[in-house]
């Protein structure tokens, strides 16, 4: 089990473009696996080292990932995500450039989370016990505003309490990815837009 960190909020919409950037994602992807060198990760992603380079420099400028030093072999540098519970500020409180920056970034997400959905479909029937890891729940529960929060803060602490480090993997296991998405229900005839 990881201990879960204190929340950190993202309050400059620089730090969340940067996070939008299609490259970046995908190096997100690569680096949830472990550590990584510009060159391993130019390797997994096709891309060169120059470009893997420049973007490890500036996720680790902004507090994303930190060099392995006692990984690193002359002028080889290696990487690693920073863990942490990064957080985004309500709505309410987000500047125009955030809700700018905010919706670019959730949109990315998706895409991508739907790219690995499929790439999943695609191996499943190879993958022995896990081709039944598509868990899937959809429902709906009604709850005041601080309810959704604390709701929120609860699924939080449940995937901290399985969070291993990457270190020590039991046998067997694999990355599960983990998504929560969760929003009020607007009826039809309350969307100006549907009409």
């Amino acid at each position: 089990m990881t201990e879960q960190p204190p929340p950190e909020e993202i309050t400059d919409p620089r730090r969340v473009r940067l996070l939008a950037h299609p490259l970046r994602q995908r190096i997100a992807e690569v680096m949830r696996r472990g550590p990584v060198s510009s060159t391993t990760l130019a390797r997994a992603l096709g891309e060169s080292t120059g470009a893997t380079s420049y973007h490890l420099r500036q996720l680790a400028r902004h507090g994303f990932v930190e060099e392995v030093p006692e990984l690193g072999r002359g002028r080889e540098r290696w990487w690693r995500v920073v863990p942490g519970d990064r957080r985004i500020p309500p709505y309410s409180r987000q500047s125009p450039q955030m809700r700018e920056a905010v919706e670019e970034l959730t949109r990315m997400e998706f895409a991508g989370q739907l790219e690995m959905l499929d790439r999943f479909l695609r191996v499943r029937d190879g993958l022995g016990p896990w081709q039944d890891a598509l868990l899937f729940s959809s429902s709906s529960v009604t709850l005041t505003p601080e309810e959704a929060r604390e709701f929120f803060e609860e699924y939080i602490a449940l995937l901290y309490r399985y969070k291993r480090g990457e270190d020590d993997p039991p046998d067997g296991a694999r990355t599960l990815l983990v998504r929560y998405l969760a929003f009020p229900e607007i009826p039809e005839e309350d969307d100006p837009a549907g009409r």
